[in-house]
């Protein structure tokens, strides 16, 4: 097992709280930047993949955003894509400032909505080694189809409420992050919210709602549009059967990027994270490291 350790740091004045593995054997001077997706948290399967990659013989950081899990920030729950990639690039930054750590062997890697925070990061910072993005969000437009005209109109209406809300000082009108088919959430796939269930140890508390002011930005945030300013290599795994951020967007990013690599997968959004199916993606994730930021 690799050594794993407490972190922390600040990203515009808050602090971001995370892990770091340090792989036993002699590691390079490569690092791997994780965040999850969608309202999620480190401790929804993030170690299991950090386990593996350490390993390998690769440093891992992972973190949580600002407003989520142990990190602070306030008011809770608040997705902002403008705060995720400010974390990211604080991140980015702290994994840099490491003992031993090369400024030019980052490797970012992104799932669901962080795999485009990761596709955002790679086009506007040219230093980086390799990214991957595994089942992500690239198209808004896209997932907010894949939603449907109903339940768009109630998650605008939702939005709408926690601007006015936030306009006046008050508490975030929430959301649930993951429902049912037909009740309220940002995802609401069929298999979704058994599919997040998966994810979450057992007794552990997950905070199940977003604040709704997100859902007037997701369908704007495309990051598949900058694919032609990926430079380095760029790994991508769709899954065919993906209900929630459908494949096919990302295949066609994936076609532009000058150095992207394909994976296709018949199976849902949420099967790639955990047993059978997780070993397979996990693995493929490695093979490409091995191919392009070998430790």
């Amino acid at each position: 097992m690799a050594k794993r350790s407490d972190i922390q740091f600040t990203s515009k004045g808050a602090t971001c709280r995370g892990w770091l593995y340090q792989p036993k054997k002699k590691s390079s001077s490569a690092c791997i930047v994780m965040a999850h997706g969608f309202g999620g948290v480190r401790e929804m399967r993030l170690d299991a993949y950090a386990e593996r990659f350490a390993a390998a013989g690769y440093r891992v950081l992972v973190f949580d955003y600002r407003h989520f899990g142990s990190s602070g920030g306030r008011p809770r729950q608040l997705l902002s894509i403008r705060r995720q990639h400010q974390d990211w690039r604080a991140a980015i930054r702290f994994a840099r400032s490491l003992p031993g750590v090369d400024a030019g062997r980052i490797i970012l890697w992104g799932t669901s909505f962080s795999g485009g925070h990761v596709a955002f990061m790679a086009a506007r910072d040219g230093n980086v080694a390799a990214v991957i993005s595994q089942v992500p969000h690239l198209d808004g437009m896209a997932t907010a189809k894949a939603a449907g005209i109903a339940q768009n109109l109630r998650l605008g209406f939702a939005a709408l409420r926690d601007m006015v809300r936030m306009i006046f000082h008050l508490v975030p009108h929430y959301v649930e992050i993951v429902a049912a088919p037909g009740e309220l959430g940002a995802m609401t796939a069929p298999g979704a919210l058994e599919g997040v269930m998966r994810l979450i140890p057992k007794g552990f508390k997950y905070e199940t709602k977003v604040a709704a002011r997100i859902f007037l930005s997701v369908a704007a945030y495309s990051p598949g549009k900058l694919a032609p300013k990926i430079a380095c290599p760029w790994l991508v795994q769709v899954a065919l059967r993906d209900l929630t951020t459908p494949s096919a967007p990302a295949e066609k990013a994936i076609a532009r990027a000058p150095r992207g690599e394909l994976i296709k997968y018949d199976l849902d959004h949420f099967d790639v994270y955990v047993p059978p199916h997780f070993e397979r993606s996990v693995g493929d994730q490695l093979a490409f490291l091995q191919r392009h930021a070998a430790p």
